[in-house]
């Protein structure tokens, strides 16, 4: 991340990962997660799905549909989050591909939505 001043507007360029530009270690991870849970979160208001309805259909009870809708997505990994996806009615298609010459090391986790 590069310092800029601007206008006499000191900020911070991310890097377009707010958790990276945080300093989580597992910053490509959760936000994946967050990707995913904000898809979630679409689906049941498309569906205009109550919190109640949304918990029947992903097996969980009310208020962690409502932690979960709040970000608080950290105790679920990206597998049950994929899950819930599929609860909603939603086809999953995961891609594995060599990592970019750029970068030294794969691990980097992408979450597009079609």
């Amino acid at each position: 991340m590069t310092r800029k001043i601007i206008q006499d507007i000191d900020h911070e360029v991310s890097t377009g990962n707010v958790y990276a530009d945080l300093g989580f270690a597992d910053a490509a991870e959760m936000l994946a997660k967050a990707r995913i849970v904000a898809q979630i979160g679409r689906i049941i208001q498309a569906r205009k799905l109550t919190q109640v309805q949304a918990a029947e259909l992903l097996g969980i009870d009310q208020p962690k549909v409502s932690a979960l809708l709040r970000g608080h997505f950290k105790g679920y990994s990206q597998e049950r989050l994929i899950g819930f996806l599929t609860k909603l009615g939603m086809d999953v298609e995961i891609v594995i591909r060599p990592k970019a010459r750029k970068r030294q090391t794969g691990g980097m986790v992408s979450v597009v939505f079609a």
